[in-house]
């Protein structure tokens, strides 16, 4: 407890966020008696939450509000307050904000969007970000809705919430205030106990309140709708706690775009796409990433439920023949696998339901109707208890007063309360959860989500947090020492990019299987490697500039003699130019693949693998990660390629060698991260996987410096 006598909100209150988020004092600046305004919703807001310290309202029109005393400015309160309110318009703004900093005002919170009409430069915006980080306050928002801290019992909004509101053990942290007002006003469903909507985050971005929320002993899960992320870092170390006190995160992140993809010099770049880092960092700290607010509002209930899931697949129950077929539709479409029941579990089934009725998994228990509530809450109580059950689901409405639906709610609650797994309900229609029974099970500890498939997507992803949980410690292989000082001095020289051959060469010093190769400058020369290397040979085209050879006819394939290469030789000097590279075929046929890597400028390298060849941008199909990694991710990340079957022998051709598939590619890892700060893109492709092993074919290796320059050739 604190000195007032507030709670310290488990533990949080050290926290440097805390005199925003857990203030013993508040000032409401721009309070107003008038009803359905932002004035009068901040006053409504503070008393419903019932916040137990000192609350001072501020407007010089005003001596008293609602029986409360008012002051006509902060400069008049009797103590100098920790948080300020400030719930004026965006052209008082600044003065108010300059006004708390002046008299030592701890935090602030700002609704408006600090938006003017004829701004100077620089604009509203970065003058109060500039003014709080100076002061090192803390401030939530602009353009947001505010916060609600249960925890404290402190509600900072213009637009008070129901009653029903928390508290809980979920936490939500949103860009967007639309979001934060369907999460926390329009869905009984939810409690937490904390909801943020950080709006343009001034001066405290979302990687701040995550480092918060992970601090509190009530949060359970936590929740980020997410435009952008303004402190990689920060966000970084954030996840890597949450990581550390096991606390699950739901992330939908929006913007995807591509645009910035065109940009790009090499084909890695090209197919990463802006999405790919977020992509990388999600996976690498286990945070759990859906695609629509539904299957986000899903996500959370499910993995902040007491009950975790188990090993296995999914048990569902059903009353219809028709929506169960449905389910097992989606679920295959969805990847989500369905518990395998044994021989005792089928017989239990078979002795409880109604004549005809398969006793198998997914179940339709639905007969005459006669004892139906009994029969669902068996059925669920058998299919549950299967050892190779993680969840058991029941898809039905949730409708209060409707017979059928508050049986089958009584029925799921007896289930539940036999298991130790965890037992929901899903909707088979996405609808707002603000039914009666819908409220009646959440509070019962019964999760209800709603529609198939982002119902669907929450089991999928609480699958997918228990298998990373379950994996062993990453073991990256260490780089070779020394190869990072052997180049660092070519690759800081920038302009030009590597080209193929010094390419290769870095790449042979990091341990990766490359083909031995020489560079000509005429057919005489072009000749003695082919013999020198084997017959047959490829011909590549070498000059400066071209970093794309095959668009340019710049590669010659298969060839078998003197004659041939001579020939070969004089069509690429003729058109191109006269240097030149010599690489003997590979000795055997193989899947093509391409290993990657692009320099993101908010989370730094990554490595992206994917379909090779010329299939490598067509495709777009590609898997990404944080270097450096070991060989068991890089094995999952073969594992989601559309190509991934033609690695295991199609049409008469053998499997390739996965494993070394992956020991290179964990190799490739390590080089990256070795060479962080000193390579903007990297393209291998092909990469010719086959039944020996795997061979690095062509490269191209881009420096930092020279990414801008080098853009738009070949």
């Amino acid at each position: 407890m604190t000195e007032s006598g507030l709670p310290a909100a488990g533990g949080a209150a050290r926290h440097r966020l805390a005199p925003l988020l857990t203030p013993e004092s508040v000032a409401l600046i721009g309070a107003s008696p008038k009803a359905e305004t932002v004035g009068n919703g901040m006053i409504k807001a503070v008393r419903r939450g019932g916040f137990e310290g000192r609350v001072y309202l501020i407007n010089p029109n005003y001596e008293t509000i609602e029986g409360q005393p008012c002051y006509p400015s902060l400069a008049e309160l009797p103590e100098t307050v920790d948080l300020a309110v400030i719930g004026v318009a965006n052209a008082r703004i600044e003065q108010q904000l300059a006004e708390a900093i002046r008299l030592k005002a701890r935090a602030a919170a700002i609704f408006a969007s600090c938006y003017l009409p004829d701004d100077s430069d620089p604009p509203l915006t970065r003058r109060i970000s500039a003014m709080a980080r100076a002061a090192g306050m803390p401030i939530c928002g602009g353009n947001g809705m505010g916060f609600y801290n249960f925890d404290h019992r402190l509600l900072v909004c213009g637009f008070p919430p129901p009653d029903w509101v928390g508290p809980g053990n979920m936490t939500l942290i949103t860009h967007s205030g639309s979001v934060f007002s369907a999460l926390c006003h329009n869905d009984r469903r939810f409690r937490y106990n904390l909801a943020v909507s950080s709006g343009q985050e001034l001066a405290t971005t979302a990687a701040d309140y995550l480092d918060y929320a992970l601090d509190q002993e009530s949060t359970r899960v936590v929740g980020l709708f997410l435009e952008t992320v303004r402190d990689p870092a920060g966000f970084i170390a954030a996840l890597q706690k949450a990581q550390e006190r096991d606390i699950p995160v739901v992330a939908l992140k929006v913007g995807r775009t591509a645009e910035s993809a065109a940009l790009a010099v090499s084909h890695s770049g090209a197919i990463a796409g802006d999405h790919a880092a977020y992509q990388a960092v999600f996976d690498r700290y286990g945070v759990v990433e859906v695609d629509d607010l539904d299957s986000f509002a899903n996500a959370m209930l499910l993995l902040g439920h007491s009950r975790r899931v188990a090993t296995g697949g999914l048990a569902s129950i059903h009353d219809s023949g028709g929506e169960r077929e449905l389910l097992v539709d989606r679920a295959i479409a969805k990847g989500v696998p369905f518990a395998r029941i044994n021989e005792a579990t089928t017989a239990k089934l078979g002795a409880r339901l109604d004549h005809g009725l398969d006793p198998i998994n997914p179940l339709d228990a639905w007969g005459t109707g006669h004892d139906y509530e009994a029969i669902f809450a068996d059925c669920m109580s058998a299919l549950v208890e299967d050892p190779d059950t993680a969840i058991g689901a029941l898809f039905v409405e949730t409708r209060s007063g409707q017979y059928l639906n508050e049986g089958y709610a009584r029925a799921a609650q007896v289930a539940a309360a036999r298991a130790d797994k965890p037992v929901v309900i899903v909707n088979n229609l996405a609808a707002v959860g603000d039914d009666d029974l819908t409220v009646r099970l959440t509070e019962a500890g019964i999760p209800v989500l709603v529609g198939i498939d982002p119902g669907l997507t929450a089991i999928r992803a609480a699958f997918a947090r228990r298998d990373f949980r379950g994996r062993p410690p990453m073991t990256p292989p260490a780089a070779p020492p020394g190869i990072r000082a052997r180049w660092e001095a070519r690759l800081r020289a920038g302009n030009p990019p590597l080209d193929e051959a010094e390419s290769l060469t870095v790449l042979a010093d990091y341990g990766l299987p490359v083909l031995p190769h020489a560079i000509v400058e005429d057919g005489a020369a072009a000749v003695s490697a082919g013999r020198m290397l084997g017959f047959p040979v490829a011909l590549k085209t070498a000059m400066p500039g071209i970093l794309h050879k095959s668009d340019v006819g710049g590669v010659k394939l298969g060839l078998a003699d003197a004659a041939a290469v001579t020939a070969a030789y004089d069509d690429l000097a003729r058109r191109l130019g006269p240097r030149a590279l010599v690489t003997p075929m590979a000795a055997e046929a193989g899947t093509e693949l391409a290993f990657g890597s692009v320099y993101d400028a908010q989370f730094g390298p990554l490595v992206l693998v994917g379909a090779g060849g010329v299939l490598i941008e067509l495709l777009r199909d590609r898997a990404v990660a944080l270097p450096p990694f070991d060989a068991a991710v890089a094995r999952r990340l073969l594992d989601r390629l559309a190509v991934r079957p033609l690695l295991d022998g199609r049409r008469g051709m053998p499997p390739a060698d996965l494993d070394s598939v992956a020991v290179a590619l964990a190799a490739f890892s390590a080089m990256i991260a070795d060479l962080a700060g000193l390579v903007q893109e990297v393209d291998i492709n092909p990469v010719l996987a086959g039944p020996s092993g795997c061979r690095v074919l062509d490269a191209l290796i881009v420096p930092r410096q020279a990414a801008a320059a080098s853009d738009g050739v070949g």
